[in-house]
Formats: structure tokens, C-alpha cells, sequence
């Protein structure tokens, strides 16, 4: 591993002049400004910001002094900053010899099966968790291919709390004990509204996270829908804010084309428009709290989906595309979400008229992994 590593050192430079790498890799790497946990914490480690975000209610449940917090991209350090005082990347395995102090426990969130983690932590004094486990449908062959080398992970992991059934059965099967099925955490805490703004009048339509490919045909089929419901609303949200004058021009072009108004977010301010793109980051939220039905991008194209529970709060109906192969965990645990691909969009926008909005299956709750954490501190 160590020769690895030296003959990785050209390319980690290189990627060191990576605005998104610029400060994880010199600190992973080679320790720049981060130096060794100090001992005796409760330490939580996930790997980027969704992950480190959805540990926020139980590293409340401690005070600060007695948390630290490890993430290994910047979007997580940033994140894991806002949570803790005593926050570092994760080093690179080789240097984890020299780097982990004695620690309390160590919870680990999520994938991050990291052989030297566990095994030091755990030799040094530290109970070990693994939380909010799961195994995809499409990593479950790769996992048992490698099972000889997850048996001997699992094996230093004192207890694993499990995302579903499903879960904490091919878990065990490559060696977990002490499972626990404790529902997906990032559902324990569900998003508020930033901002308040005033709903327009007719139904609300956002078409929320959109990608290359998708906002053509979510257009089309709202124009058809809309034949029949005149006073009806669509926001347009694409994921990517280096996307939004393209997706402005074709909007404007097939608003005028259909007789319909177009406006942008940014000029107006307002959401009188027929249709509006929302060309603001960090807002959308905001317009889940005023929208009616939900179509959710990044599934009408290969992308994987999007994550569905952040519209749990606001009584939306919810409409996915079916390619939501890296959000399965996330639609099995919510209620209610129509699949469509974009030939039958019209008609699952009107079925979500009459539907029931979208729900939690079963509540999570975080009281078992709080009380694995308190059983050692």
C-alpha cells in the first residue's frame, strides 16, 4: 500500500489545483492541518454532505466538548463544521496508524467500510458502530464477490443498525452482528421552509432537480394537462445552476409558442407567471411549501433520481420517472409516489390531483443508536 502511495503522489497533486479537492486531498494525503483526534470523544464519521447532514440529531443529543466529527469531501467538512467543534477529514488509511487516539466509540454512517478504521478504533478502546447501513440491489454482488474481505470488517463492528429487512439480512449474511433495523435516519429530521412565500392561485406544479433531457417533455406534458386546468402553475428547478440560461431560452421559447407567460425567478421575483424557472440555489425548499404536485427529476434520464423525503413536510403529491437506481432505499420508506416516464406524464399529473400526498411508510426512530452510544459514555 505504501508503494501505492508514493507512486500516487504526481496525481494527487495534480488534483490538489481542483477547486473540489483543493483542500481535502492535502488534508487526507498528507496531513496538512489536520492533525490527530483529540482522545476520549464520541466520534462520528460520514463520508460527504447528505451523510454528515443526517447525523446532525444525534451528535445534539451530546455536548460538544464530548464530539468529533470526521467526513472525507469538502461539501461534507463544510457541513460537518456547522455540527461540531472538533472536526477533521478522515486521513488515508496508511497514515490512520499514527493519526487515531484512543476514542469513547466510533460511528460510522452509511458505506464507509474502511478495514484500518475499524480494526484501530477498536483496538484502541473504541466500541464500534456501523448506522443507517444498507446494501443496494446493484453493490449486493460486488459486496458478497468481496466477502471474505467485509467478514473481517464485520467482524471488528460491535453493532450495526440497519436501513430495512432487506438490509439487515445481507448484512449478516457477510458476517454483521448485533443488527438492528432502525429505519434510514435521514428521515429522522425532515427540512423546514427557509422563506415564505405566497402560493398563487391554481394547482402548483414544481418540476424539482431537472437534468439535461427532462424539461422538454416535463413542458409538453404540463402544457397538455393544462388544457384543462387553465389557472395551473409550473415552477421549473433544474439541478444544475450552470444550466439555467439554456433551460431559460427553451422555456421562454415554448411559453410563447403555447400562448403562455414565462418569467425568471431572479428578475420577478414573483410567480404570477404560467411558468416560472427558479434560477436560485438553495430555495428549492422553499417552493415545495407552495407546490401542489411535485415532479422530481433526475429519473426521466439515467441519472439515479433524487432524494423524495424533502417533500414529505409540505403535503405534496409526489411524481418520479422510474430510474431511480441510487434513490431505491429512499422511495422504499416513503408512501404514496407515482412512476411515470415522460409519455404518460400527463396522465400521472392527473392522477395526482386526487392522490393522497406523499408519506412515511414507518417512523425512524434514533433512540436504539443513542442508546448503544450512552451504553460506553
Amino acid at each position: 500500500m505504501g508503494g501505492a502511495y508514493l507512486l500516487s503522489l504526481p496525481l494527487l497533486i495534480l488534483f490538489t489545483f481542483k477547486k473540489k479537492y483543493r483542500e481535502s486531498i492535502p488534508a487526507r494525503f498528507f496531513l496538512r492541518h489536520n492533525p490527530p483526534l483529540p482522545g476520549g470523544k464520541i466520534w462520528f464519521h460520514a463520508c460527504s454532505f447528505g451523510e454528515t447532514r443526517a447525523l446532525k440529531p444525534l451528535i445534539e443529543a451530546f455536548s460538544p466538548d464530548a464530539v468529533a466529527l470526521t467526513t472525507t469531501t469538502q461539501t461534507g467538512f463544510s457541513e460537518a463544521r456547522k455540527l461540531a467543534e472538533t472536526v477533521r477529514y478522515l486521513p488515508f488509511e496508511p497514515l490512520l496508524w499514527f493519526w487515531i487516539g484512543s476514542q469513547k466509540v466510533l460511528v460510522v454512517m452509511e458505506a464507509e467500510l474502511w478495514y484500518l478504521l475499524f480494526f484501530l478504533a477498536g483496538r484502541r478502546g473504541a466500541k464500534t458502530m456501523l448506522i443507517n447501513a444498507r446494501i443496494s440491489d446493484r453493490s449486493y454482488e460486488s459486496y458478497r464477490r468481496f466477502g471474505w474481505l467485509y467478514r473481517r470488517i464485520f467482524s471488528m463492528i460491535d453493532e450495526v443498525y440497519a436501513q430495512s429487512e432487506t438490509d439487515r439480512k445481507r448484512l449478516e449474511e457477510l458476517g454483521a452482528k448485533n443488527v438492528q433495523v432502525t429505519g434510514n435516519i435521514k428521515l429522522a429530521r425532515l427540512p423546514e421552509a427557509t422563506k415564505r412565500y405566497e402560493k398563487p392561485e391554481g394547482i402548483v406544479v414544481t418540476a424539482a432537480s431537472t437534468h439535461e433531457g427532462e424539461e422538454e417533455g416535463i413542458v409538453r406534458a404540463f402544457v397538455a394537462w393544462r388544457a384543462n386546468r387553465p389557472d395551473a402553475k409550473l415552477l421549473v428547478v433544474p439541478r444544475h445552476p450552470e444550466r439555467f440560461g439554456k433551460v431559460a431560452g427553451m422555456l421562454e421559447r415554448m411559453a410563447k409558442e403555447e400562448g403562455l407567460t414565462f418569467a425568471r425567478w431572479s428578475e420577478t421575483h414573483s410567480l404570477d407567471a404560467d411558468i416560472v424557472l427558479i434560477d436560485a440555489m438553495g430555495e428549492l425548499i422553499n417552493f415545495y411549501a407552495v407546490s401542489d404536485i411535485v415532479v422530481l427529476g433526475g429519473a426521466f434520464v439515467p441519472v439515479g433520481g433524487h432524494n423524495p423525503a424533502e417533500v414529505l413536510p409540505f403535503g405534496c403529491r409526489l411524481i418520479s420517472g422510474p430510474e431511480i437506481f441510487n434513490q431505491k432505499a429512499m422511495f422504499s420508506a416513503v408512501e404514496g409516489a407515482i412512476f411515470s416516464d415522460l409519455s404518460g406524464l400527463e396522465k400521472a399529473l392527473e392522477k395526482a390531483v386526487t392522490a393522497e400526498p406523499l408519506s412515511l411508510r414507518e417512523p425512524v426512530s434514533l433512540e436504539p443508536i443513542l442508546e448503544g452510544i450512552r451504553d460506553v459514555v
